[in-house]
């Protein structure tokens, strides 16, 4: 959940509120959904000029060059827009795979469960947000360009393909994100369950989803660099073929492990504080909604 820029893992946290923590029923799917997409656009929007600030220091002409601590909502538009859809697609697959894959909640299968429907999530939910994500990302290297003009060149060099382009780096970089969170997320709630000798409250799991957040956005950040350089390349450049590796490389023997780790405190603080965000805007449109809906006649 991008948590993730803030990133729409963080959705997979819902689960954990309607059972988890188990303070309230879990509502209708419906309002669920837009309950996750609402949350969704408030954690990118709030968070956006972490994420402008993480991309221009992986960018390769540098912070500085990129645009430094200037326009940093260039690009907001792209974001804004495929916000939503991103997040609900996220969410409808994530929710599908677990009834698909149905276990008992007691079952040790239950982690291995909530980790395959995050990755099957984010499969389909980079269907929406890399075309997203490579608009926002050039514009926010080059702050003086429109959204839309972003957007209209792309089509016209380089075709649809283009704004695909870095799909399999995005990937490669939210699955081992989702293996790492979600077994470590499990663990701190657990650990914490134990020492109080209780199940942990909504707000103590937001905190170990936060910790298991802002790790796994750490120990991931070079795969994020190799898909900003991916995003951001040249046409025709050999890093613009999308080979991970090829552009893990060319950092490593430009700018060594810090060029590798660029950007990640950035990073780990949109995810973390993503999560609190998240959960917030979550709970209190879901709330609405669910009022809404048993107030009708």
């Amino acid at each position: 959940m991008g948590l993730r820029p803030a990133e729409p893992r963080l959705i997979a946290w819902t689960d954990s509120r309607g059972g988890v923590c188990g303070a309230m029923d879990r509502p209708g799917f419906t309002a669920s959904l837009v309950a996750g997409g609402v949350a969704g656009v408030a954690v990118d929007l709030i968070l956006f000029p972490l994420d402008t600030i993480k991309t221009r220091l992986q960018s390769p002409q540098g912070f500085n060059k990129a645009g430094g601590f200037h326009g940093i909502y260039a690009g907001v538009p792209s974001a804004a827009i495929g916000s939503f859809p991103n997040a609900a697609a996220f969410f409808i697959t994530y929710e599908y795979v677990k009834w698909f894959l149905h276990t008992d909640s007691s079952s040790y299968l239950m982690p291995v469960k909530h980790m395959l429907a995050a990755s099957a999530g984010e499969v389909v939910a980079c269907l929406i947000r890399v075309p997203s994500e490579v608009v926002k990302q050039r514009a926010q290297v080059s702050a003086s360009s429109r959204t839309f003009h972003i957007f209209s060149n792309i089509l016209y060099t380089e075709g649809v393909q283009g704004l695909y382009r870095g799909y399999k780096s995005t990937v490669l970089r939210e699955i081992p994100f989702s293996l790492v969170q979600f077994p470590l997320w499990e663990s701190l709630k657990a650990l914490w369950s134990w020492r109080q000798d209780h199940v942990v409250d909504c707000w103590q799991s937001a905190v170990c989803g936060a910790f298991a957040g802002g790790f796994a956005a750490a120990v991931t950040t070079p795969l994020d660099v190799a898909k900003t350089r991916i995003m951001l390349a040249k046409a025709g450049s050999s890093t613009a073929s999308g080979n991970v590796l090829s552009a893990l490389h060319g950092v490593w023997r430009t700018h060594g492990l810090s060029g590798l780790f660029a950007g990640v405190f950035p990073r780990m603080a949109a995810i973390s504080l993503g999560g609190f965000i998240f959960l917030g805007a979550y709970e209190q449109t879901r709330s609405l909604l669910w009022e809404a809906g048993r107030e009708r006649p």
